[in-house]
């Protein structure tokens, strides 16, 4: 198990820092000179080169990314040169935003997600699968912004139940978070639900028609406990696994929820730096998404062994 742990946090620690030089290097590739358009097309050359010079912007880009990377290791991720403050306090004001949007859509849709692929299997063929199918085709297909849009229209224009944009932190008053809050998670989750009950789905049925639940039937077994203590223990380790990979929607957010219903959380920032090559901002975002990614991931590799004995058993 030790052996297994350490094994782990190894390729996690590597994926980091893969993903960090990567997006280092990507975002230093992009045409446009941050100094000038952080200063304007009239700033003299003087400013110009004293600029650069405060942000590291006149090393060579290896230079600069020790100098990042040896700060960022110390728990400073640097200056925004955008809003001329730290990237962390820009973080601190963003990130609640993002993850409180995103952290209940996530759990919605596990929820949600799992018991409509649940009961799709189990009545396959029937006019519910049938449903739940077409919706889930929807919700994979169906952009975001334009279900942003259409909720708006419908919910915030004509019928008048919901705002049309905005946010309020729930810290402030949890009310007014829920009737701003809950569109965008809605739209938000629809997608992700989706995406958890045709995982589930297909897993249900693939497991259902092994050999150990129709002995399981033919023994007496309750429907109920053949479904959710055999089938459904057996079918989750793919459902994990998606679950897993949409985690990322609640440290990085939605883009397209953030910019429809103007929410100004983690997804507009990293837009606006990069619109403005702000080589921190995009940096220090890209950076705690990619750890946060990477711990939940670990996490979810932890969790396979007391979903699976086989994989606890290849643990010794």
């Amino acid at each position: 198990m030790g052996r297994y742990i350490l094994k782990r946090l190894g390729i996690s620690v590597a994926v980091i820092f893969l993903v960090s030089v990567i997006s280092f290097t990507l975002v230093h590739m992009l045409p446009g000179d941050p100094a000038v358009l952080a200063l304007g097309s009239e700033a003299s050359e003087q400013d110009i080169a004293t600029f650069r010079e405060k942000y590291y912007l006149d090393r060579p880009i290896v230079e600069q990314y020790f100098i990042w990377i040896s700060d960022t290791l110390r728990g400073d991720l640097g200056d925004s040169i955008t809003y001329s403050r730290p990237v962390l306090t820009c973080l601190a004001e963003r990130l609640p935003r993002t993850i409180s949007i995103g952290l209940p859509a996530l759990i919605l849709s596990s929820i949600i997600g799992i018991l409509c692929g649940i009961i799709s299997a189990i009545r396959r063929g029937k006019f519910i699968d049938n449903l739940i199918t077409f919706v889930s085709t929807i919700g994979l297909g169906a952009p975001q912004f334009w279900l942003g849009i259409v909720g708006i229209y419908i919910f915030g224009m004509t019928l008048g139940w919901l705002p049309l944009s905005g946010y309020v932190s729930p810290s402030e008053n949890f009310g007014q978070y829920i009737y701003y809050g809950v569109m965008p998670i809605l739209i938000l989750s629809f997608s992700l639900l989706a995406s958890v009950a045709r995982q589930t789905r297909s897993n249900m049925l693939e497991v259902v028609n092994q050999d150990y639940i129709r002995t399981a039937r033919a023994n007496g077994l309750a429907e109920k406990s053949v479904i959710y203590k055999h089938a459904l223990k057996n079918a989750l380790i793919p459902v994990i696994t998606t679950i897993g990979l949409q985690v990322r929607v609640v440290v990085g957010g939605s883009l397209m929820v953030e910019q429809v219903f103007n929410i100004a959380g983690i997804g507009t920032l990293i837009v606006s730096a990069i619109n403005g090559r702000d080589y921190m901002v995009v940096q220090g975002c890209v950076f705690v998404i990619s750890v946060f990614t990477v711990l939940v991931n670990f996490i979810i590799d932890l969790l396979y062994g007391f979903v699976d004995p086989r994989i606890r058993k290849s643990w010794r």
